[in-house]
């Protein structure tokens, strides 16, 4: 996360107005959009202290309206988008990207370690008409930030939590605990010990109030790297719980390719990245385009799996047929 400045303005019993808020969406899943929705009475109490000035989930539209504070959802991933961020920070006065897309770049951020034009021209039969840059950006990567809120989807309580100190004037705090920290304030057994399961606890900022591993399952990281995350020593763990180098960097860009980190330290640790991934991912393409793709995926998908999340997907489909 970044460490904020000063606020932007002054409290808000002294601004004279009410502060305008912006919520704008790049390529993403609208999830974070939904999490702020997902609000309840929390909402209509932030419409009372913020004049929304656009929020198109919310069906308030204005792209173009100056805000002081601007949520922005999702990765710069086509040029169009490059040219709206810019044109949204010459708009706002505090620019806050929320959710693992704006933040890392998201699972899309996965084209950006291999040859997008090899991937788009195997799964569409006219790529041309696809628009799309090389890479899938986060935010910061084109534009100043003043905070980052991480997460797939960002937590509601940061958010607004977030809104509420600025509107107080004063400076949101930045979590950097890990989510390991969580898990022993709430008295959880660790899963990495007790399940030898690849769990991205010990590296991952927290915020989810420890989902997964409060359901016994691993971490997946949705929170990217917490501070100071000791990445080649997890990596290391993990293969000697059976991962091979593949299933190991997997784990580590699942949610957060797009986080330096988890880029650095796994490019070190994986001899076909360190290489060179386009390569690679040309032949990849090429492969996915001849065969059933359907399979291709499923079995790309699962490859990364723990056991136990093999048999929760397992019982969940035995439900549905019952």
């Amino acid at each position: 996360m970044t460490s904020p400045p000063s606020p932007p303005f002054e409290p808000a019993n002294t601004l004279g107005r009410r502060p305008r808020l912006a919520v704008h969406k790049l390529s993403s899943c609208d999830g974070c959009q939904l999490a702020l929705l997902n609000a309840g009475e929390s909402l209509l109490t932030l419409a009372e202290r913020f004049d929304i000035v656009h929020f198109a989930e919310a069906g308030i539209i204005d792209v173009d309206a100056e805000a002081d504070i601007a949520l922005v959802e999702g990765s710069v991933s086509t040029a169009e988008e490059a040219k709206r961020i810019q044109a949204i920070r010459a708009r706002s006065r505090w620019l806050m990207p929320i959710g693992a897309c704006a933040t890392a770049g998201g699972p899309q951020a996965l084209r950006n370690l291999a040859d997008a034009e090899a991937w788009i021209a195997s799964l569409y039969p006219e790529p041309q008409h696809i628009d799309a840059r090389p890479t899938a950006d986060a935010v910061a990567a084109h534009v100043h930030v003043e905070l980052e809120l991480p997460g797939c989807p960002v937590s509601t309580t940061q958010v607004l939590a977030a809104l509420a100190s600025l509107l107080a004037g004063a400076t949101p705090f930045a979590e950097q605990d890990k989510v390991c920290l969580d898990c022993k304030r709430r008295g959880q057994v660790c899963v990495l010990v007790t399940q030898d399961a690849p769990c991205l606890g010990p590296v991952t900022v927290t915020g989810c109030d420890a989902l997964c591993t409060s359901l016994g399952r691993a971490c997946y990281g949705c929170y990217g790297p917490a501070e100071n995350p000791e990445v080649a020593t997890l990596a290391q763990r993990f293969a000697e719980l059976g991962l091979d180098a593949e299933a190991v960097t997997r784990r580590f860009l699942f949610q957060q390719s797009g986080a330096e980190p988890f880029q650095q330290r796994v490019r070190a640790w994986h001899p076909k990245l360190q290489a060179g991934s386009a390569t690679a991912s040309a032949d990849r393409g090429r492969d996915l385009a001849s065969a059933d793709r359907g399979s291709s995926m499923l079995s790309s998908m699962t490859s990364g799996m723990t056991s136990a999340d093999r048999n929760l997907s397992m019982t969940s489909k035995e439900d549905d047929d019952d």
